[in-house]
């Protein structure tokens, strides 16, 4: 597929077992506060950490972003609804030292209720 694209991508791939543990983990804690979302970018490989968790996007002022934990090829943070908070997940793949996907921690839950039914051998629509 990437040698059909006309530009350069760096795919970002994970094994399903991987999400499952993530559920159980509870990487987040308990709760959550209005207006924050929560999420999960999954590094294209091992990252270099080049700063200590928590990382806060900007780091000065107000975060829009900010880096909870990482764990392997995961990084957990929370970011806040603002137009600028697209610009400071993009700077993740810097601060880990690799090219990284972002999903909504709701989404990445999505994921692991369809896993768990085909565990159960139920059909997937």
């Amino acid at each position: 597929m990437q040698q059909k694209l006309r530009f350069d991508v760096t795919v970002a791939l994970c094994d399903g077992r991987d999400l499952l543990r993530l559920e159980t983990e509870h990487p987040f804690g308990t709760g959550s506060r209005p207006g924050i979302v929560r999420f999960v970018s999954i590094l294209s490989k091992p990252g270099r950490l080049r700063a200590s968790i928590p990382v806060s996007l900007p780091p000065n002022g107000k975060w829009f972003v900010r880096v909870v934990a990482s764990k392997g090829r995961f990084v957990f943070g929370e970011y806040r609804r603002h137009m600028k908070t697209i610009g400071y997940l993009g700077r993740l793949d810097k601060v880990f030292g690799a090219p990284a996907t972002t999903r909504n921690w709701n989404t990445i839950m999505a994921i692991v209720r369809i896993l768990k039914d085909q565990e159960k051998g139920e059909s997937v629509p």
